[in-house]
């Protein structure tokens, strides 16, 4: 009886955090949005090439694991099952936070990609080639992705089609600028494409420099959202640990107890990484 109510307490709650861990979409086809999210997110973290249920298959082993270690030191199923989500939430976590590191990267190092372009073209390089070039001298993250650029364009000989796929290999919102940048001045002509390029790169290092101070100001906020999130938890695993006290959390009282804390919680923790994390530049030409 204490499991099945362990078991309906864990259901509910994970149906009330869905929308905050799986936002909807406006798909018609949810399996299809859920996957097609997950491939946004390996090749926002630079993994495009592994297979989306690599990173489904480690979320749920994460989640049995977590869910046993938590069961072998306190056997009380909520916490179990509060465990198992947390840990299958993991590899997104993970995933998320690389593909905010890698984002910050290349933000850093688009100035200095977008002047060896305007270096090219001023040279009198071809557009392809002008762009090829920048495997060169880009960072590992980008190397990739045009080095395939320039094997596209070369061997097709469509270069629209081929800054398309750059677009999508790099799924970053400033290579959408600069492509569409790029499109349009093939597409239309004109002999201003250095200058525009040239000024996008002073306004990309003045962003760049105001996010940079703004978020180690507030890296305090994310750190006390994570402190305050994860000390309450391991001191209430440790009291589980004891008899008597594993009793009473399961308890219809204590079930009640710990549905509250983890609602609680999880409702502060996303409040306070809202207010400690800047908004990030939507992809507008994905």
């Amino acid at each position: 009886m204490t499991f099945a109510a362990g078991l309906l307490l864990g259901v509910g709650l994970l149906l009330i955090a869905s929308p905050f861990l799986w936002p909807a979409t406006a798909s018609a086809r949810p399996r299809r949005a859920l996957l097609d999210g997950w491939r946004t997110r390996l090749a926002q973290a630079g993994l495009g090439t592994v297979a989306v249920g690599v990173p489904i298959a480690v979320s749920v082993l994460s989640g049995l694991v977590a869910a046993a270690i938590v069961l072998a030191i306190a056997p009380v199923p909520a916490l179990a099952l509060g465990a198992a989500g947390l840990g299958a939430a993991v590899p997104l976590a993970v995933l998320s936070a690389r593909a905010r590191a890698l984002r910050k990267t290349l933000r850093l190092a688009w100035p200095d990609l977008v002047d060896h372009l305007v270096s090219g073209i001023r040279a009198g390089l071809p557009l392809a080639e002008a762009v090829g070039a920048l495997a060169e001298v880009g960072p590992a993250e980008t190397c990739v992705a045009f080095r395939t650029f320039e094997r596209r364009a070369l061997g097709s000989g469509n270069l629209a089609s081929a800054l398309d796929g750059l677009k999508s290999d790099l799924a970053d919102p400033i290579a959408d600028r600069i492509v569409e940048t790029l499109k349009m001045a093939r597409e239309v002509g004109g002999s201003e494409l250095p200058s525009v390029l040239r000024a996008l790169a002073t306004s990309l290092r003045a962003d760049a420099a105001v996010r940079s101070e703004v978020e180690a100001r507030q890296s305090w906020v994310r750190g006390a959202a994570r402190l305050g999130v994860v000390a309450p938890w391991v001191v209430l695993l440790l009291l589980a640990s004891r008899p008597e006290a594993a009793a009473s959390y399961n308890s219809p009282a204590g079930l009640v107890l710990l549905g509250v804390g983890l609602v609680v919680t999880v409702v502060a923790y996303r409040v306070m990484i809202a207010l400690g994390r800047l908004p990030d530049e939507r992809r507008w030409f994905a």
